[in-house]
């Protein structure tokens, strides 16, 4: 799960981590007492307005604009929220601005990258740091992976003093801003383990020209699977910045990831469903989505997966590829049949099942009076759903 940065500068607010803080708004009526707030409580003169979107790039989308006096920053406001944010991140049809933060300016001497995440061919986490703070950091690991320095955390024993203490070296970090890093670091720690993050994520993380370390921009990401465990993390959580066919999908407990080609995928078994993508790009064509519906999928389970991938208008043929282990093929057979006849399905389906009651099943298939294109393996599979959906 993505939060917005006011939410994120919330959390590590919570762990004592500086930031630059502000107000947010969801309306224009708004602006005028958020401005006079920034401006009380934290002495702001100047201002940045910032949009809330889940998507990098928003300064270079014209979603981060710095205001020199409280005209301009009203001015800004009423220019951000609303407006449709395009961003490398966002793709071409962008993102609708519902939220503003407006936060103090700050005058900054010095940026940086801090991160951390999981390293899975390591087994660990993984604590980042760059002297190439504000810009893409994906570029930077591409084009010079040395200025990244990395530190492996052992499990059980968090992140130690002379970890921190060597990220901090490698930032070139002296005095007071360096002694403020080391806490802030194992702090930042902390938040990530407690909260079961997948990131936490400062960039720029800046020193101000009056000495101070300040996390001016904040990504968070939660483990979805740990979110019970947080239901105060859960309540952040943002709709209007999600996919509408993935939320409607986690209703039915629905794995789905939309994509961008043109043929819809139902598959039981994450690993069954990225092999299934492969295969269907190997031959041609283009996966609209990842959906796994799981080991115990019955007719609803198959009903409610046609219907998700049919949102997408894109989608020009449908391969189901079924492994009966846990549940029968008969049984998916079946929600297959009933799928179609109540759906009146206007694109070609292709279904391919193998394991318990196979045989069964494509007896049923065969004598259902429904048009459903039969497959014999993967690859027939794969070829035939190709050729349906160019045709």
């Amino acid at each position: 799960m993505k939060i917005h940065e006011y939410q994120a500068k919330e959390l590590l607010k919570r762990y004592g981590i500086p930031i630059q803080d502000g107000v947010t708004i969801v309306d224009p009526a708004q602006a005028d007492a958020a401005v006079d707030q920034v401006n009380k409580e934290l002495g702001a003169g100047q201002y940045v307005i910032k949009a809330q979107v889940h998507a990098g790039g928003r300064g270079k989308g014209g979603g981060v604009k710095f205001s020199t006096d409280r005209a301009s920053a009203l001015e800004n406001i009423r220019n951000i929220l609303g407006m449709t944010l395009v961003t490398h991140q966002t793709g071409a049809e962008g993102r609708l601005v519902k939220k503003v933060m407006v936060a103090q300016a700050l005058d900054i001497k010095q940026e940086f990258y801090a991160a951390i995440t999981l390293d899975r061919t390591k087994g660990m986490d993984v604590f980042m740091v760059s002297s190439e703070g504000g810009v893409e950091i994906e570029e930077v690991a591409r084009t010079s992976p040395e200025k990244i320095v990395k530190e492996a955390v052992l499990p059980g024993f968090g992140l130690r003093s002379f970890q921190a203490r060597n990220l901090v070296l490698a930032l070139g970090l002296e005095g007071e801003a360096a002694r403020q890093a080391v806490g802030m670091f194992q702090k930042l720690y902390t938040l990530y383990r407690e909260l079961d993050c997948s990131i936490v994520e400062i960039n720029p993380l800046v020193v101000t020209e009056q000495g101070d370390l300040i996390a001016l921009d904040a990504k968070i990401n939660f483990d979805d699977n740990a979110l019970y465990l947080h239901p105060d993390v859960a309540e952040m959580r943002d709709l209007d910045e999600e996919d509408p066919a993935e939320v409607e999908a986690g209703k039915y407990n629905l794995n789905y990831i939309k994509l961008d080609g043109t043929v819809g995928c139902m598959v039981n078994g994450a690993g069954l469903a990225m092999s299934t993508m492969d295969i269907i790009k190997q031959r041609g064509g283009s996966p609209a989505n990842f959906l796994d519906v799981g080991g115990g999928a019955n007719v609803e389970t198959v009903k409610n997966g046609f219907r998700i991938i049919l949102s997408d208008e894109n989608v020009k043929a449908v391969l189901i590829n079924i492994f009966g282990g846990i549940v029968r093929c008969d049984r998916i057979a079946n929600g297959i049949i009933e799928a179609v006849k109540e759906l009146d399905l206007n694109v070609p389906v292709v279904v391919r099942l193998a394991g318990t009651n196979a045989d069964i099943a494509k007896e049923l298939l065969a004598n259902s009076g429904v048009s459903i294109i039969s497959a014999d393996s993967f690859e027939d599979a794969a070829n035939k759903v190709v050729e349906a959906a160019g045709s």
